[in-house]
């Protein structure tokens, strides 16, 4: 790879430390490195000549790959920025859990080796598109028609095919990837789904009664969420990004977009590997360590 973009969290310091970590490995290989002007002033002191400042909307012109530094909410947001474009993406994680940007900061010169020497394996993700009268977003990991009032369950009635499935009264609803099944489907009591799955997932938050469960369905489907509610709106969220809203009787749909998202992965792991690491899958409570 001749050319590698690097965007760093900018909230993070410890963020700025493995960016520049990565910067001086890679220049030391002949790598040229280019940096948005954010991450360029998150570096600070640490920033050396060794890298170019450009506009990140130049990364899809110039870039090989891009290294995000952050979480998984950083490798999203390049992710969209370079939705059109056919560059993969390698995540360091300096969050929490990081199911996308699964190397840690601590592996930075790991990472960048696996990278430049090309023992890496490369997955595709599959993403939504949303439609909300002329509006139209795109997402990796789920769509949410949500409450917009605290403490105010909405009605959403939801087709698939123009079938009628179900009217959740809820908080919301979240429309999952395969990808998005992990994050905030999960925490919602939705199933996990295998990321090579050509799925949908549609899984009420906090609904009210018992009998609705969380639906599986075929990622040709093509779901429609209609807000019942009278005298009050929802908020439609794409990947933790508030895109619009509707008001009763409004709908959203959302169904598998042409774009797909490249990742960069570790060669000799899997995602089962990434599950049994990050939520402890299968481990044996009863088992002295």
């Amino acid at each position: 790879m001749q050319c590698i973009a690097i965007i760093a969290n900018t909230t993070r310091p410890r963020a700025a430390v493995a960016a520049h970590a990565a910067i001086e490995l890679l220049s030391a290989r002949g790598v040229d490195v280019v940096v948005d002007d954010a991450t360029a002033k998150h570096l600070g002191p640490l920033g050396t000549s060794t890298h170019r400042v450009v506009d990140k909307s130049e990364f899809q012109k110039l870039a090989d790959a891009v290294i995000t530094f952050g979480g998984d909410g950083t490798l999203l947001s390049v992710a969209r920025l370079l939705i059109d474009a056919d560059v993969p993406i390698m995540g360091i994680n300096v969050g929490r859990l990081g199911f996308l940007a699964e190397f840690s900061s601590d592996e930075v010169p790991q990472a960048i080796e696996c990278l430049l020497s090309g023992a890496y394996r490369m997955v595709d993700r599959s993403t939504l598109e949303i439609e909300v009268g002329s509006v139209r977003g795109i997402a990796i990991n789920e769509v949410i028609v949500e409450r917009a009032a605290i403490a105010k369950m909405i009605s959403v009635r939801a087709y698939v095919n123009s079938h009628h499935v179900a009217d959740y009264s809820a908080d919301g609803v979240i429309v999952a990837t395969p990808t998005g099944s992990t994050a905030y489907s999960l925490a919602a009591g939705g199933p996990i789904v295998a990321p090579t799955a050509a799925a949908l997932c549609i899984t009420p938050i906090a609904p009210h009664t018992l009998t609705l469960r969380p639906l599986i369905v075929s990622d040709e489907s093509e779901v429609k969420l209609e807000l019942r509610t009278e005298f009050t709106e929802a908020k439609i969220v794409a990947d933790g990004i508030v895109i619009g809203s509707i008001a009763p009787n409004q709908e959203v749909i959302v169904r598998k977009g042409a774009q797909r998202v490249k990742l960069i992965k570790r060669a000799d792991s899997t995602y089962f590997d990434m599950l049994r690491e990050k939520l402890l899958w299968s481990v044996d409570a009863t088992r002295n360590p």
